[in-house]
Parts: structure tokens; C-alpha cells; sequence
């Protein structure tokens, strides 16, 4: 018996990061993989009498703290992301649709569950409290696949993130309210109960989280010591909340993280980095084992009005929370119908659907059990058909960015910035990143786009948005560093689009110090150039120069025009795609191409 529960454990772990792999692959969300796979593994399984899972009897008593605590630390993770000047910055569009939009999505999906499935009022509004929510997880794969212009990706991008912790926290309220109703009839009692469970979430959660972040900022808690001691605090203060008030500890832990994301010189990337890997692991586990506790007979239950109610969220709500909260905008209508088009429910909705089922189960709320397959139906409608059409959408409406032709140059010295405005010039997007400031702002002064930190930083997997990009520079004139640099991007832009340029020191340093070129991307522009070579040239006069081609002026020509003064760089060719020039090419470009490169002026 004790072997088949070790068996048990480790096949969820081995098919949660399969499900994990298989969307990175596939580029989609996630989450999609993960239910699909708890439901053949559970109730497909069962209904063909093969050897299913069955969380019930493999956690028993243990099932529902293990996804209370899981549901605490998921919540937690979320609202360490959610920083108030972050709302700020970015548009009363997006501050409308976490607000406004947000609201009208809730009434609108909580009183069609309740017209259409019959659910009580209470469960009606808890579904529509829950399923407001979308999210990075599923937004950001979405939107490497359709590749939508620059103004509708930063709308998405940023309501996924700020909608998450503060859906979580609505659902959270409702359900909250729900349970203060059930003590008693009378309304005066529903308000003072719901009101000690608000102040002992709220009081016991900001305390907690300034505490806390107050001895990490100090650092009065050693390094090795700040993810743990972290983890067991939104535990403690989970449990310490729920005991002093029921139900309020998922509220306390969202407010503790909220706190810390808020306090000043707070330094969260360490644990955020923790808590991404700790939640990874979570999701996928749990998601597996609660889509494994479906019943074929709850899908019945909900029927066809289910599908009613997925066609009014995509169809209806959304659409009207989009345009509603647009209005006055500079959004097109064309673009406004995208990002209406673009809502797939994610993460949060699952996780807490399946808690709040659990216990509102316990609380004698039998139309409970039908809350986790129709949030579950929600999410795998809204993933599939919108990651299916998504991109033909855009296509149709004119939207939709080209083939991802632009260049993530990784460095901004003196170098990367000539390529970079030059490059620019000629049509394509340039994205500068470099951690000394002197640099980035030399950069932005000349115009061009850049982020300012390590780009193989974890803080740059969150914030460096590379939807348009296609192809990596790596020429810093620091080796590890662009080294680094190409291997992190190989796996996001593919090994044929990885370039680093050779640094001065190569030519002073034995074989045995220089760095294998299987890790490295193809070398820049010729084995006789380096760094060092193209920075002393700019600062004696050389500039980068665009020449086409023709018939009367071919490449050798142009060549032999220029001799040793010209250090060919770039191509851009007859379907306006940069073709680089690297030590043992072979590329010939013909006539009508535009030839880049580095040009000396004539001696004197």
C-alpha cells in the first residue's frame, strides 16, 4: 500500500512537469495541459476501469489543508507582484478594466450563472468574483503566439498582472461574506461577522507582512535563510488567521503580500524567484489532482446552459468591460476588439474554485461541488478556443505585428548604440539592455529603446519584454556575460538566432581560458574583429553606412570600393530581412540587397 502512494506522488510530479514541458513547446498556457491531464488520469481513467488517481482516498484528511496551504502560498506569490505604481503607470485603460471592467465582468457572469444554472445568488456572485481573473500565466504565451501590436500587448499584459492578486482578493471577500451569512439570518449579524473577518485578515496580514519585510530589509535574516523563513511565515500567518477568525487567512495572506510588494528599498526579487519555483511546483501538482476529482456526472449536472454561460463571458462581458473602459482612449476599434477577443481565464481561478468548493461543501452548499467543472469548463473554453482563433483574429483585423524581425542587442556601450540607431534607422525594433546606467542613458538620449539591468536576471524574465524580437546581439565587450546571455536566449529565440561578438581579451588569453563556442552564438562579423577593435574605430572617425546594391554595383564593388576601410556588417535583403555577416559565412548578397557596414574616413 505504501509503495503504490510513493507510485501515486511521483507520477504527479512526473506528469505535472511533463504538462509543464509540453507548453513551453507548445507555447500555450500551461494550466491547459495540467487539467486535461488530471481529467484522464482521474475520472477517464475510472470510467474505463484502468488504475486512476483518486485524491480522496490517497490524501484523505490531508487533502484539504494541503490545498488550503497550497491555494495560501499561490495568493501570496501573486500579490507580492502587485505594486500600487505599477497601476499607475500604465494607463487608465488598464486601471479601468481591473476596476470598472473588472465589476461589470462580475455582475454580468454572476447573474447569468444564476438565471441559467440556478445557482443561489451567493455561489452565483463567488463564480463570478473568481472567474474575473486572467493572468500572466496564461496571457503571455498567448501573446507570443499572436503577436498583437505594442499598445494591445501592454494593455493585456498589464491587467493580467494587476487583475490577479486583486480578482483573488475580491473572490476572497465574496466568499468571506458568504460564509459570515451562514451563521445567521439576521443582517446586522452577516456585517459584524463579515466585518471581523476583513479586520482580522487585513490587520493580521499588514502586520505580519511590514514585520517581515522589515527584518529582510534590514537583513537581519541571513541569505540562505530569507525563502524559508518566508514560506513559513504565510503559513503561520495563515493558520494564526483562520484560527483567531475563520476564513480569513487567505485574505490575510494576500494583504501580507501586498505590504511587502509596497515597501520601500524592498528587495522581494530573491523570493519572488523562490516563490515562482515553490508555486510551479504547487500548480502543477495541484491542478492535476483537483481536475482528478471530477465526477462525468457534474459536467452533466451543469448541461448545456454551461456553454451559455462560457459564450456570455467571452461573448458579452467581456466585450463590454473592454469598450466600456477604453472609452476616450486612443485604442482603434479594431484594437479594442482584440484585447475583447483575448481573456483566458487561468491559475487563480482554478486554485481558488477548488478551495472554495471544498469548503462551502462543508458548509452545506451542495450546488458547491458544480463551482470547480464549470470554472474548469471556463478556463479550457476560453484557453483553446482563444489560443485556436487568436491569431487569425488579428490577422483579420489588421493587428497583428509581423514576423518577429526585431533585435535584442545585449550591451548599450558605444558599439551596440551606433548598431542599434543604425539598425533602427532601417526599419527594425532595437532593444538595448545594459546594467551600467551611463550607458542605458546615453542609449535613451539617442532615442532607442532599452532596459536597464542584467538581462539573464530573473527580474528580466518578468519585466523584459521581448514580443517582437527575433534576434539576440550579444556584444557587451563582457565574455561571461554575453556568453550567458546566449545561452538564456538560444531556447527563446532558437540557436540560428544567437550572435555574440568577440572581446578584446580573446587574443590575449590561451585556449584553455577561452570560453567553448558551443555555448557561445555565431561570431560577429569576421575572426579579425573584435570589441575593442570596433570601439577604437568609432572613436576615430569610422560610421556605420548603408549602401544598396544593383547590377552596376555589385558586393564585390562595393568591397573594392571601400578595401580595408569597411568592415561588412549587416544585409537587409530583397524581402526586407537582416542577414548577418559571421567569421565562415557564406552569404552572397545579390542585387537590390542594403549593405551595413562600418566605414573609416579617408586618411587625411
Amino acid at each position: 500500500m505504501d509503495h503504490n502512494i510513493l507510485i501515486s506522488i511521483a507520477s504527479i510530479g512526473i506528469l505535472g512537469i511533463g504538462c509543464q514541458w509540453l507548453a513551453w513547446w507548445a507555447r500555450l498556457p500551461a494550466i491547459l495541459f495540467l487539467l486535461i491531464a488530471g481529467i484522464v488520469v482521474g475520472p477517464v481513467f475510472e470510467y474505463f476501469n484502468l488504475s486512476y488517481l483518486d485524491p480522496d482516498a490517497l490524501f484523505g484528511q490531508l487533502l484539504f489543508p494541503i490545498v488550503s496551504l497550497s491555494v495560501a502560498v499561490i495568493l501570496f506569490e501573486g500579490s507580492l507582484t502587485l505594486k500600487f505604481e505599477d497601476i499607475k503607470g500604465h494607463g487608465k485603460t488598464v486601471r479601468n478594466l481591473i476596476s470598472i471592467g473588472a465589476i461589470l465582468t462580475w455582475l454580468i457572469i454572476a447573474y447569468s450563472t444564476h438565471y441559467l444554472i440556478n445557482f443561489p445568488f451567493e455561489l452565483a456572485f463567488l463564480f463570478g468574483a473568481v472567474v474575473i481573473v486572467t493572468g500572466p500565466t496564461v496571457i503571455i504565451p498567448m501573446l507570443r503566439t499572436v503577436r498583437p501590436n505594442a499598445k494591445i500587448t501592454n494593455v493585456l499584459r498589464w491587467e493580467g498582472i494587476t487583475i490577479d492578486p486583486l480578482g483573488a482578493l475580491l473572490a476572497v471577500l465574496v466568499f468571506d461574506f458568504i460564509i459570515s451569512g451562514q451563521q445567521n439570518n439576521a443582517l446586522g449579524t452577516i456585517v459584524i461577522t463579515f466585518g471581523k473577518i476583513i479586520l482580522t485578515g487585513f490587520s493580521i496580514g499588514f502586520i505580519n507582512g511590514w514585520f517581515l519585510g522589515e527584518l529582510l530589509r534590514k537583513q537581519l535574516v541571513p541569505q540562505y535563510l530569507r525563502n524559508v523563513i518566508t514560506l513559513i511565515t504565510v503559513s503561520a500567518v495563515y493558520v494564526l488567521s483562520d484560527t483567531i477568525e475563520l476564513e480569513s487567512g487567505l485574505l490575510a495572506v494576500t494583504v501580507m503580500g501586498m505590504t511587502m510588494a509596497n515597501m520601500k528599498e524592498m528587495d522581494i526579487n530573491d523570493i519572488l524567484d523562490f516563490k515562482e519555483s515553490l508555486s510551479l511546483l504547487l500548480i502543477s501538482g495541484l491542478f492535476i489532482i483537483l481536475a482528478a476529482r471530477i465526477e462525468f456526472y457534474q459536467f452533466i449536472q451543469i448541461g448545456w446552459p454551461a456553454l451559455g454561460i462560457l459564450a456570455i463571458t467571452m461573448l458579452v462581458a467581456r466585450p463590454i468591460s473592454v469598450f466600456v473602459s477604453s472609452f476616450g482612449s486612443d485604442l482603434s476599434f479594431n484594437e479594442k476588439l482584440m484585447i475583447s477577443w483575448i481573456g483566458p481565464r487561468g491559475i487563480v481561478a482554478a486554485a481558488v474554485s477548488a478551495l472554495f468548493a471544498l469548503r462551502l461543501e462543508n458548509a452545506g452548499y451542495v450546488e458547491a461541488a458544480l463551482l470547480v467543472p464549470l470554472t474548469f469548463l471556463i478556463i479550457i473554453g476560453t484557453v483553446v478556443i482563444q489560443s485556436a482563433t487568436a491569431s487569425y483574429i488579428a490577422i483579420l483585423l489588421k493587428v497583428r505585428e509581423p514576423s518577429p524581425t526585431g533585435i535584442l542587442i545585449i550591451g548599450a556601450g558605444n558599439v551596440a548604440r551606433a548598431i542599434g540607431k543604425e539598425l533602427q534607422a532601417q526599419g527594425f525594433k532595437i532593444v538595448l539592455t545594459d546594467s551600467t546606467w551611463e550607458n542605458t542613458s546615453l542609449a535613451r538620449m539617442e532615442g532607442l529603446e532599452t532596459y536597464y539591468g542584467n538581462p539573464i536576471s530573473e527580474h528580466a524574465d518578468r519585466n523584459l519584454n521581448l514580443l517582437g524580437l527575433g534576434k539576440v546581439l550579444a556584444m557587451s565587450g563582457r565574455g561571461s556575460l554575453d556568453t550567458l546571455a546566449c545561452l538564456r536566449f538560444k531556447s527563446e529565440f532558437g540557436v540560428n538566432n544567437v550572435y555574440e561578438l568577440k572581446t578584446t581579451r580573446e587574443k590575449h588569453i590561451s585556449d584553455k581560458h577561452i570560453i567553448s563556442t558551443r555555448h557561445r552564438g555565431y561570431e560577429l562579423f569576421g575572426e579579425d574583429y573584435d570589441y575593442g577593435n570596433l570601439a577604437y574605430r568609432l572613436r576615430n572617425g569610422a560610421e556605420l553606412k548603408s549602401t544598396q546594391l544593383s547590377d552596376e554595383f555589385t558586393f564585390e564593388q562595393y568591397l573594392k570600393e571601400y578595401g580595408e576601410r569597411v568592415i561588412p556588417m549587416f544585409a537587409i535583403d530583397n524581402k526586407q530581412r537582416l542577414q548577418i555577416f559571421v567569421s565562415n559565412g557564406t552569404m552572397k548578397p545579390e542585387s537590390g540587397w542594403i549593405i551595413t557596414g562600418m566605414i573609416q574616413a579617408k586618411p587625411a
